[in-house]
């Protein structure tokens, strides 16, 4: 959008590919015409009350002429298009500028026609190009840009969206939500031209398993570190893509350890995560969003051994990024999917998130061995390995459960007793004075006090 102190360079500049001069709101068709065009090629800004010679002629407006004409635009483009509108006021005189983004979506049409920019001009294209530009779309659209078969308005949760999502997207960006929820997710493109697309469905279906029998996450542990080893779980995370998200994410806290570091003379604790929290979620979450769904030969699976978890995925790394420069290189299959994740704080949405796996990987306390992946034209795995036995090794200092009690009583009552020790642990004097020793032998407590008032405090 124009800047108020650059209006005046604007309209000097004169009509051009990307301008255009209109001098009043009487001619809406000629207005919508060039909204087509804009939307077609470059996009472009619509100055209202400017003559043709550039002279500011100005427009009268009321309380809701600027919201009376972007309604008349959503009602009157086909596929809706929502242009930003402002008001500008020069020397009195006032300036509507419509500024217009080259529309994803091809075509744009007003009143069944399509409009396309050449020079300062706006040409009706032609039914022959038409058809040729949508063959050319049909070719180019990803899998998740594509109308989703068979599917109806029925087929979205919208209890899920009202109250669940939006809210979301309202907290993170600070945005209220205006516009009626279709229009909403046809702004966040899974609805176009009121059909669902791939994407919508995925992110927002009832059933999305309905239309993509595969479109889920597996999930298998095991004991010990190889697939023959006796299996613990089997799980299956189902619903649309972020209950998938949540729910495996959510499992795998509880099933990796979060390991405590007694650090010798301090009776405080320090959680270390055997996985980087970051990388476990970015992973799940890589995995849904950058899996090929249009192959519903399989689906996600992931794999917990003792020593590693393993993330396999449908689809082959895209063209052009490889295990060695995919920190620096990004490219999305699901652009949709990725968009309305990214927006929402589900992924990153500058592709950062292999960038901050590795860093997370370089700052443990532990110093992880770097995750690895393996791609083929079909399929890729990330593997990432585990902490816990680098933990025992570093920190050889275990205590019983009796020691890991009379330490938790000093946390919450600064002191214990000899006698308070015997009574909290129903053990004999005997006991007690050598579990308190082992303690004070390894710098976590100290002996304070002479006699019967001597007490043991944090070192």
């Amino acid at each position: 959008m124009i800047m108020q102190d650059t209006l005046l360079q604007y309209i000097e500049s004169g009509e051009s590919e990307i301008l255009e001069f209109k001098p009043s709101l009487s001619q809406k068709d000629k207005i919508m015409e060039s909204i087509s065009a804009f939307s077609n090629t470059k996009g472009g800004t619509i100055l209202i009350g400017i003559q043709d010679n550039g002279m500011i002629s100005g427009v009268d407006t009321g309380t809701r002429t600027l919201e009376d004409l972007a309604n008349y635009v959503k009602r009157n483009t086909d596929p809706p298009i929502f242009p930003s509108i402002e008001q500008y006021q020069n020397q009195g005189k006032k300036v509507i500028a419509i500024a217009v983004s080259e529309s994803d979506d091809k075509l744009v049409f007003f009143h069944d026609k399509a409009y396309k920019r050449v020079g300062r001009s706006n040409h009706r294209i032609a039914a022959h190009e038409i058809r040729s530009l949508a063959k050319q779309e049909r070719k180019t659209l990803l899998w998740d840009e594509k109308v989703c078969d068979n599917a109806t308005h029925d087929d979205i949760d919208w209890n899920y969206v009202n109250n669940t999502f939006i809210p979301l997207y309202e907290r993170i960006s600070q945005k209220k939500i205006v516009s009626s929820v279709l229009d909403f997710l046809t702004a966040m493109r899974t609805i176009r031209n009121g059909q669902i697309l791939n994407a919508g469905i995925l992110l927002f279906g009832i059933n999305p398993l309905s239309f993509f029998p595969s479109a889920y996450i597996a999930l298998a542990r095991y004991k010990g570190i190889a697939v023959g080893g006796e299996k613990l779980d089997l799980k299956e995370f189902k619903g649309n893509l972020f209950e998938q998200i949540d729910a495996c994410y959510s499992y795998l806290l509880q099933h990796t350890l979060l390991m405590s570091r007694l650090i010798p003379g301090n009776i405080q604790r320090t959680d270390i995560p055997e996985y980087g929290k970051f990388s476990l979620r970015e992973l799940v979450t890589n995995a849904v969003c950058h899996r090929d769904y249009a192959d519903q030969g399989g689906k996600i699976i992931i794999k917990i051994f003792n020593d590693r978890i393993e993330f396999s995925n449908i689809g082959g790394l895209m063209k052009g990024i490889t295990p060695d420069n995919i920190e620096h290189n990004q490219y999305s299959r699901n652009p949709v999917i990725t968009s309305v994740l990214s927006r929402v704080q589900y992924i990153e949405e500058l592709g950062e998130g292999w960038d901050k796996i590795i860093e997370e990987h370089r700052t443990h306390p532990l110093k992880p061995a770097m995750p690895s992946i393996n791609s083929t034209e079909n399929s890729t795995m990330v593997t990432l390995y585990s902490t816990r036995e680098q933990f025992l090794v570093e920190n050889p200092l275990i205590l019983s459960e009796r020691e890991e009690k009379i330490l938790e009583y000093i946390r919450v009552h600064r002191s214990i007793s000899r006698t308070e020790c015997m009574d909290l642990l129903a053990i004999s004097k005997d006991t007690a004075i050598r579990d308190l020793n082992n303690l004070i032998e390894n710098k976590l407590i100290k002996r304070e006090g002479k006699g019967r008032s001597v007490r043991y405090v944090a070192n």
